[in-house]
Order: structure tokens, then C-alpha cells, then sequence
């Protein structure tokens, strides 16, 4: 559109004979020469570093850290960045030679993330060209389960297998286990008495037994059967976040895999983790087997 109406400008000027149409005409078509450097010099010599990415629930946003250098004393103006799946970002570098920004991209399943392709364009200084590239971003991330709320505290206990659930117990009268002795009190069962203690001149003390039970919390995969995967994964997901704030040390049970209670940051990712990428081999695998023919 522009050609065509310098061509316009020049036909008329050509016709009419008239020398400030011929100035006008000429030095747009200067302008839009000189534009086609200035547009390419605006992207040329830029140096961006990918720093990391955050990881994030599934229908949130990812954020991808980068980091934008200028070369020499060239000024960068009106520089738009944006990810294949996510919201563009105008900046500039005048002044600060050094930039830090994030990006976002937006998910919708929980596992490992790839940031997309990185698009850096400008329309500076006019808007008549654009100035374009693509990079490949070597950053990703881990996006975990939507956390949905449900179930209860309660049923969270004692719910450890094996090995682990002896590590920390707590104990309530009334079972089989013997913990000790204890002064006998009018009223307790003579059945309780230890009569060999008693025998030797130790005095009357009564043999107290107790209930161990793993004290613990444990998220377990078998908690709410009645629920699909990735609704298993959800409420499981809440809780992990639920406990964590509260502090307290939690385990998880899945198919296949056992986390040790504990109780942290570090624990926290963990677990998240091991909720994100929970059966996604399972699933591909599944996927690839029926496109085979």
C-alpha cells in the first residue's frame, strides 16, 4: 500500500509537473529504504540467555525466566517477545543494558513442560516492516495436578505399608504389645499383676500394654477408589498442599512407588512431582501402541 501510493504521488507529480510533490515523493521512498536498516538493526545484536522455568499447576501459567543484553551503545526500542502458546511482551533497552523478564505459556496437562518457540519481532521505526525471527528455548518446567479439594484428615492415618510404618509409632492403651510396668492402682485387673516382681520384694506393679499405630500421614492412591486418575491426582495434590502448610510429615503411596514421610520444601516438590509425572509412560506408551497399525 505504501508503493502503490508513492506510485500514485509519483504519476501525479510527473503529470502536474510539480517539484514539491516530486520532493515529497522521493523522500518518502528515502524513508522507506533507510527504514528496511533501522528495522533490522533493532533486532540485530541482541544476545538473550534462558535462565529457568517455574513450575506451576495445570490451568495456571508457566513462567519462563529470560534475560535480554544489549550490544555496544545501541538503543533497542519497542521489541516484542512471546511464546508459540502464551501472551506477548513489549520491551525496551535504552538506558539499562540488561533486561530480566518472564514469559508465560499456558498449560493444560500436568508432567514435564517444554517452553515453546520463542518469537522476537519489530515493527520499529515506522510499522512499514517487520523484523522476525524464532528461537528454540532450552528451558522446561513441571506443571502439577489441578489441587482439588476433598476427603478428610482422619482418613489419612495409618495408611503406610511395611518397613516404613515402624519407624515412628504412637501408642494407645489397650492392646497386645507390652510397654512396661506401672504402679498397681486399686481396682486393676489381678491378671495384670506382675506376681514375679512381686515375689522378689519389688513391690505391686501391674503389666501395662498398649496399641501401636503409625502416627503419621500417609496419601494413598487406595483413599477414594470410587474417583478417576486424574481426580485421584487432584485431591491428593490438595492435600500435599494442605499438610505442607500445616507443617506436619506425609508420605505418599502410589502404584509402584513409596515416598518416606517427611516434611519441607524439598519433600514438597518431591511428592508433587511424583504426582505430575505418575503414569504419563503408561499413557503414551498406551497411545503409540494404537497408532501402530
Amino acid at each position: 500500500m505504501f508503493l502503490l501510493l508513492l506510485l500514485v504521488m509519483l504519476l501525479l507529480a510527473i503529470n502536474y509537473q510539480n517539484n514539491l510533490m516530486f520532493a515529497t515523493t522521493f523522500l518518502l521512498g528515502s524513508l522507506f529504504v533507510v527504514a528496511i536498516l533501522h528495522t533490522y538493526a533493532n533486532l540485530s545484536g541482541i544476545r538473550i540467555n534462558f535462565i529457568r522455568g517455574h513450575a506451576c499447576f495445570v490451568g495456571e501459567q508457566a513462567a519462563f525466566d529470560l534475560t535480554l543484553t544489549a550490544s555496544g551503545t545501541r538503543q533497542y526500542e519497542s521489541i516484542q517477545l512471546r511464546l508459540a502458546e502464551g501472551d506477548g511482551r513489549a520491551i525496551d533497552l535504552l538506558e539499562q543494558r540488561q533486561l530480566n523478564l518472564s514469559l508465560y505459556q499456558h498449560t493444560h496437562h500436568r508432567g514435564p513442560l517444554q517452553a515453546g518457540a520463542l518469537l522476537i519481532e519489530t515493527f520499529y521505526p515506522l510499522g512499514l516492516f517487520r523484523a522476525w525471527t524464532w528461537l528454540q528455548v532450552d528451558l522446561q518446567t513441571m506443571v502439577y495436578p489441578r489441587p482439588v479439594a476433598g476427603g478428610s484428615l482422619p482418613d489419612l492415618v495409618g495408611s503406610g505399608s511395611g518397613e516404613q510404618t515402624q519407624e515412628r509409632l504412637g501408642e494407645n492403651s489397650g492392646g497386645e504389645e507390652f510397654a512396661g510396668l506401672e504402679q498397681y492402682q486399686p481396682g486393676m485387673s489381678l491378671k495384670r499383676v506382675a506376681w514375679k516382681n512381686y515375689a522378689r520384694g519389688q513391690g505391686m506393679h501391674a503389666k501395662h500394654y498398649v496399641e501401636l499405630s503409625d502416627i503419621r500421614r500417609w496419601l494413598n492412591w487406595q483413599l477414594w477408589p470410587e474417583l478417576g486418575t486424574e481426580a485421584r491426582l487432584s485431591r491428593l495434590t490438595w492435600w500435599v498442599l494442605q499438610l505442607h502448610r500445616m507443617e506436619e510429615e506425609y508420605g505418599l503411596l502410589l502404584p509402584g512407588l513409596e515416598i518416606t514421610p517427611n516434611r519441607g520444601e524439598v519433600h514438597r516438590i518431591q511428592v508433587l512431582e511424583a504426582l505430575a509425572c505418575f503414569a504419563l509412560n503408561a499413557e503414551s506408551d498406551s497411545g503409540t501402541a494404537e497408532k501402530k497399525p
